[in-house]
């Protein structure tokens, strides 16, 4: 089996969680605390980053954008019409523009300012930026996702899906970084109804689950986080 060395509240991990559940692949999961730079990690991914994907045959690919590459050229076949990259070339552009923006641009702007300052700063040494929460850079994250929510509306005016009328990969991105912000309860869902809707939709699918029931020592979920009729 397959190991993934992941996070449960990061975001990146946990698109790659979605993804492995989509296709119907375990993994055995492996807590990291990517901040500990602990050597034997460093050993897998030098950046210092989850998720890493250890496969059968013990070969290493670390970060979410050559794991979903890597699943979709070993897997994706397989999956037919549910293919979570599409076979066209305009298509496969579309989702890995949108890979970019969520991997990239909400992490930047928001998932990691809120994880990172109301998570990991809980459980790390002052020595590598422990201590309380900046309420500066939360209020900023809490005001930059609601733009984002406003964008993800404006791409479902035309789609069903964010990237095309099937789920693919982008879809898993968004939903895996908005998951931890709802966990957090700083979501403002009634910023845009048909994001709302579209996540709805997202978090009722079987893939969705295990996530569901990731918790954190000493932080509970938000009321709603599990709610799938929220």
């Amino acid at each position: 089996m397959a190991t993934l060395h992941h996070h449960p509240l990061c975001p990146h991990s946990r698109f790659i969680r979605l993804a492995l559940g989509e296709m119907g692949s375990d993994a055995q999961l492996t807590e990291v605390r990517a901040w500990e730079r602990r050597p034997e990690f460093l050993a897998l991914n030098p950046a210092g980053a989850t998720p890493v994907l250890v496969d059968e045959q013990d070969f290493v690919v670390p970060g979410p954008g050559p794991i979903c590459e890597y699943l979709d050229e070993t897997r994706g076949l397989a999956l037919g019409r549910n293919r979570l990259l599409p076979d066209d070339v305009a298509g496969r552009v579309e989702v890995r523009r949108l890979l970019d923006w969520f991997n990239g641009k909400f992490f930047d702007e928001v998932s990691s300012y809120l994880v990172t300052e109301k998570i990991y700063k809980r459980f790390m040494a002052a020595d590598l930026g422990g201590g309380p929460p900046d309420m500066n850079t939360i209020r900023a994250a809490r005001t930059n996702v609601r733009y984002h929510l406003r964008y993800i509306g404006f791409l479902l005016g035309r789609r069903h899906c964010l990237a095309g009328e099937t789920l693919t990969y982008a879809d898993l991105a968004a939903a895996a970084h908005l998951s931890c912000v709802d966990y957090l309860g700083d979501v403002p869902w009634s910023e845009d109804e048909a994001a709302k809707a579209w996540y709805a939709r997202v978090k009722s699918r079987p893939s969705f689950r295990p996530l569901l029931q990731d918790t954190v020592p000493g932080m509970a979920p938000a009321a709603i986080y599990a709610d799938l009729d929220f």
